[in-house]
């Protein structure tokens, strides 16, 4: 018996670590953003910014293990309007990013010696930012929605194996997100 419980207990880990990089590891908006923010700022602040995202992957798990194949139901009808108004909030970051970044640019240009470079974001102002765009991104919307339709357990699963898994698919994301502010922080250099 404490065998099956073992055995169950690391599928769970590994059903979490798979979900966890499934959605960490493709390179999308978020984890561009991530690395030329990192790349602007500190390694600090691109740390925390990648554990906001890491969060929102965590908390997607959460929902995901909590609701199950009883959220699946709900989401059905809302999917697609969901997906469109992430899509639109992600659209409106993203003229909001280049509107600054074109200004900031012209105001280097015609810079006085008055001028000063804005200031970069907070440690924790990154990490609210990224959680709040993570959130948010279509692509992580759709894959943990994906996730809870795709489940169809008719047993309720242990609250030991949901607790194994949500921290796995945090564990994996977090992983990969650090990895990438890394690399933006070697390209600061």
């Amino acid at each position: 018996m404490e065998a099956h419980a073992s055995h169950v207990v690391t599928a769970a880990l590994v059903a979490g670590l798979i979900a966890g990089y499934g959605i960490a590891v493709p390179v999308g908006a978020v984890a561009t953003y991530l690395v030329s923010l990192t790349a602007r700022t500190s390694l600090r602040t691109g740390v925390c910014a990648a554990l906001g995202v890491a969060t929102a992957d965590g908390l997607y798990a959460l929902v995901a293990t909590l609701g199950g194949s009883a959220l699946a139901a709900a989401l059905r009808p809302v999917l697609v309007p969901l997906r469109w108004a992430s899509a639109l909030v992600l659209a409106i970051l993203a003229v909001h990013g280049a509107v600054i970044a074109v200004r900031r640019h012209r105001d280097h240009r015609l810079a006085t010696a008055g001028r000063s470079a804005p200031t970069p974001p907070s440690p924790a102002r990154a990490y609210v930012a990224l959680l709040g765009i993570t959130l948010l991104n279509p692509t992580t919307v759709i894959y943990f929605a994906a996730l809870v339709l795709g489940t169809r357990a008719t047993d309720a699963v242990p609250p030991l194996e949901q607790g194994v898994f949500v921290l796995a698919a945090f564990a994996a994301s977090a992983s990969w997100q650090v990895l990438l502010a890394g690399g933006g922080a070697l390209l600061g250099r």
